[in-house]
Order: C-alpha cells, then sequence, then structure tokens
C-alpha cells in the first residue's frame, strides 16, 4: 500500500510538474522564442470581417400562390398576400481589399438573397454594407462600407503557390467570431467538382466549416492567397478537405465588378470535351498525351475565323497547359475581351499553332427578356410549347424551383409556341410572372417574383 501511495503522489507530482511546464513560455535550448503565427496574424485578422445577412420572407399557405385554387374557392387576390413576415440571418465572412474605399470580397453564396448585409469587424464597429456586384459563376461577391481606420490585406500571386506550402484560414465558423485554423495546400488547380461554374481551386486541410465562406486563406508572409469557399464533408463535418478560390481568379472577377459591375467572360465559340482512353485510341493519340478535344465550331465564332476545326485537340493557350476542359475554359473566360491568344493544337498527328481572338460571350434566348427569366436559355419545343434548355443555377427561374427541360406552356396565360411568343407574353407585367409548366407528364403553375 506504501509503495502505491508513493507511485501515486510521484505521478502527481509529474503531473504538476508538467502542467507548470505547459504554462511557461516555449523556448529552445538556446533561450530563444519558438516561431509564432501571432505577429503575421496581427496585421491580418483587422481585415478579416463577419458577415450577417437578413432576408425578409413572407409566411402564407403556399396554396394561396396558386391562382387556380385562388379562383377555385372564391378567395380575393387580397387574402394571397402576405400578412405576416419573418427575418432569417446567415453568418459568412470577408476580407477588407481596399482600406480608402471600404471594399470587401465575399462569396456570392454568403450575400445571395439578402435584403440586408451588415459587417462586423474586429474592433466591434458595425456597419451596413452596399453590394456593388457579384460573380455567381466564380462564387464572388464585393461589397463595399462607408467606414474609416480599416485595414486591408496585401494580395499574394496565387500563381506561386505549390503543394505543401503551409496556409492559414481565417473566418467565422458556426458564427462564433474570428477563428483561424492552420494546414497546408494540399493540391491545386481543382476543377470538375461541380461546385461553381469556373472552378480552379486551392485545396487545402486547413478546417474551413460553415461560417468561414468569403473568409481569408492567407500564407506565412500574411498575403491574402484564396477566398475560402467550399469543403467535403460527406458526415457533415470538416473531413480535412476544403477549397478556396486562388486570389488571382478572384481578383480578375472583383476589378471587372468595381469597374463595370458585372463581369462578362470572353468566348471563342467553340464545344469541347476531355478526352478519356476510348477518344485516345480513336484519334491515334499517344498515351498520357493531355488536351480537350474540340468538337464542333459555332458559325460565326472567332474560333471559326482563326480557323480551328472539330477534332483538334488544344494543348495550351499562351504556351499554358490545358489538360481538361476546365482550365481551358479559365484560361479563355479569364483572357480580355479583345485580346489575341495563342492556342498550341494537334491536328492530325501535327502539332500547330494558331492566333484567335477572345470575342464577346454569346446572348443566350430569353436571357434579357425580363429581369425574372435573365440566365435562362430558352428555344422552341417540336411537341409545343418553349423548352428551357439551360439555366444560371443562381437565376430567379433555378431558385424557384424550375429545371433544364422544363417546357413552357404559357406565358401570364399566353400560349407559346416561340421565344418570340415568351417575349410579347412578358410586356405587360413587370413584377411578376405566371408560368404553366410541363415537367414529364405533369403540368403545373410557378410564379416568379
Amino acid at each position: 500500500m506504501r509503495r502505491k501511495a508513493r507511485f501515486l503522489a510521484l505521478l502527481m507530482l509529474t503531473t504538476l510538474s508538467f502542467g507548470a511546464l505547459a504554462a511557461l513560455p516555449m523556448i529552445d535550448p538556446k533561450g530563444r522564442e519558438l516561431p509564432s503565427l501571432a505577429p503575421i496574424l496581427e496585421q491580418v485578422n483587422p481585415a478579416v470581417v463577419n458577415i450577417a445577412t437578413y432576408a425578409r420572407q413572407p409566411e402564407q399557405n403556399p396554396l394561396l400562390s396558386d391562382p387556380f385554387f385562388r379562383r377555385f374557392f372564391n378567395i380575393p387576390d387580397e387574402q394571397a398576400r402576405p400578412r405576416s413576415e419573418r427575418r432569417q440571418a446567415s453568418a459568412g465572412s470577408g476580407v477588407i481589399l481596399d482600406a480608402d474605399d471600404g471594399t470587401i470580397v465575399t462569396n456570392f453564396h454568403v450575400i445571395k438573397g439578402a435584403d440586408e448585409i451588415q459587417v462586423s469587424l474586429i474592433d466591434g464597429r458595425t456597419f451596413e454594407a452596399e453590394l456593388v456586384g457579384g460573380d455567381p459563376e466564380v462564387d464572388i461577391a464585393v461589397l463595399k462600407i462607408d467606414a474609416d481606420n480599416l485595414q486591408e490585406v496585401k494580395l499574394a500571386d496565387s500563381d506561386t503557390l505549390r503543394v505543401g506550402d503551409f496556409v492559414v484560414a481565417i473566418g467565422n465558423p458556426f458564427g462564433l467570431g474570428q477563428t483561424i485554423t492552420t494546414g497546408v495546400v494540399s493540391a491545386l488547380g481543382r476543377t470538375g467538382l461541380g461546385i461553381e461554374g469556373y472552378e480552379d481551386f486551392i485545396q487545402t486541410d486547413a478546417s474551413i466549416n460553415p461560417g468561414n465562406s468569403g473568409g481569408a486563406l492567407v500564407n506565412l508572409r500574411g498575403e491574402l492567397v484564396g477566398i475560402n469557399t467550399a469543403i467535403i464533408a460527406p458526415g457533415g463535418g470538416n473531413v480535412g478537405i476544403g477549397f478556396a478560390i486562388p486570389m488571382n481568379m478572384a481578383r480578375a472577377s472583383v476589378e471587372q465588378i468595381v469597374e463595370h459591375g458585372e463581369v462578362k467572360r470572353g468566348q471563342i465559340g467553340v464545344a469541347i470535351q476531355d478526352m478519356n482512353p476510348a477518344l485516345r485510341k480513336a484519334f491515334k493519340l499517344d498515351n498520357g498525351l493531355r488536351g480537350v478535344l474540340v468538337t464542333d465550331i459555332h458559325k460565326g465564332s472567332e474560333a471559326e475565323k482563326a480557323g480551328l476545326q472539330a477534332g483538334d485537340l488544344i494543348t495550351a493557350v499562351n504556351g499554358d497547359p490545358t489538360p481538361t476542359t476546365g482550365e481551358l475554359r479559365n484560361s479563355i473566360a479569364f483572357s480580355d475581351i479583345g485580346e489575341t491568344v495563342t492556342l498550341s493544337l494537334l491536328r492530325d498527328g501535327k502539332e500547330v499553332t494558331v492566333k484567335v481572338k477572345v470575342g464577346e460571350p454569346e446572348r443566350p434566348a430569353g436571357s434579357g427578356m425580363h429581369p425574372l427569366l435573365t440566365g435562362v436559355n430558352l428555344a422552341p419545343n417540336a411537341e409545343g410549347g418553349v423548352k428551357i434548355v439551360e439555366m444560371a443555377r443562381d437565376s430567379q427561374a433555378a431558385i424557384s424551383g424550375l429545371r433544364p427541360g422544363d417546357i413552357l406552356l404559357s406565358v401570364n396565360r399566353i400560349e407559346v409556341a416561340t421565344v418570340e411568343d415568351v417575349e410579347q407574353a412578358l410586356i405587360q407585367e413587370q413584377d411578376q410572372v405566371l408560368l404553366q409548366v410541363q415537367r414529364g407528364p405533369g403540368v403545373f403553375f410557378v410564379v416568379l417574383r
């Protein structure tokens, strides 16, 4: 018993000794303080902000939105109007890019649908923010606040990042307030994830959680290398696979938004697809050769003028390899409209160089006919009505539940068979649009507001 008591006493003393040691500053054998991220973060943290958004949503019975339900039960339209409102709040993060102008960058999905945006600084001040503009395809939005004594972050050239570089993620996870996590760059150039329209993600194992969206990913010099955007979380929590938009990509969007209020991306007018083993064999390409296959040339496009052909394999743009469709799309889309780019091709087994001008983006049919149908591409349907060919994921039509492949039978109670019919039916009503939609064997009504 005595030996056991002495052992327990010794164990307690040892534990106390280690506890006391842990409370002391950590130093090396020569008495020098060990490295710390604190000095860097003291410079960066004031440039990272918390964002709260508020959206007003009417509370009403959804059946009252259906005009046929109201007509059947003889319910006046006035009773269909919402009688009350509730406010919803969500949290995210942002980064101050210009202290003098109060310019802040964040993710588009953080402020999407918000009626009010509030920005909170690390010093406790809160300001109402103005939305300057957004780029949903990259998931970037630009805000502006009227405030003094702001601190901006330095921007890095994200093209110089290497796998294995240390990075720090700063944001507002779960609304807890400013939090930092550390990790490394796990991979670069991640595309094909289906998260955004244009993808070229930095992958990191620095923990990125809900609320971190729009926050900063910085290097050990305190420079902004990316905007934290998304995670892969099969179990609902962080598993060490997070993604950030590279700063060079985000900066291209920010500059256009600040200057023009919107983003325009150039095109050359080609249809493309990724290579696979079967195609590589059919085109008699060397094993391991990477590139993007041209499947079609749009008539009248810059690609047609430059002499591109279906079957060309585009291997590089301005000398930068383009092994995937995502990387090729990014190379063209983030070039200036009017700029001439050099494409490296493989045509019938021979290396060819072609110069092509980056043209204006093509305007989809129906994209500008009505504000509530912005981002929707329509085409006549052979079996009647007008078909939704494609739509932007952030469009009001998509938010309201419409899908590509849906067929519009009538617009504002007027039957439609062509895109021009839809345009004519939309002339009178600007505040809302009543659509009769066929999806498969079913037909239903949708109101866009």
